[in-house]
């Protein structure tokens, strides 16, 4: 995954937890536009969580959170 990517979703799951508690739930679709202006980034996000993680169409933010920086951090350690 792009690192703007990782940006991207954590910046929104961050976001949503901070607005709405800890329970709120989201779908790849929230970290973009209503308009397809990225649709490499889109697809790059929509293989991440159906191809390769098999995520329910929400789940929960800090989830994706959670997994993105685990992901991040093994990576940056190898």
């Amino acid at each position: 995954m792009r690192e703007i990517l990782r940006n991207k979703i954590i910046a929104v799951c961050e976001n949503k937890i901070e607005k709405k508690g800890t329970n709120v739930g989201l779908s790849f679709y929230a970290f973009f536009a209503n308009k397809n202006d990225e649709p490499a980034l889109l697809m790059e996000a929509a293989q991440w969580w159906i191809m390769t993680h098999k995520l329910d169409h929400f789940e929960k933010a800090v989830k994706i959170k959670a997994l993105v920086e685990s992901e991040y951090s093994i990576s940056c350690n190898t």
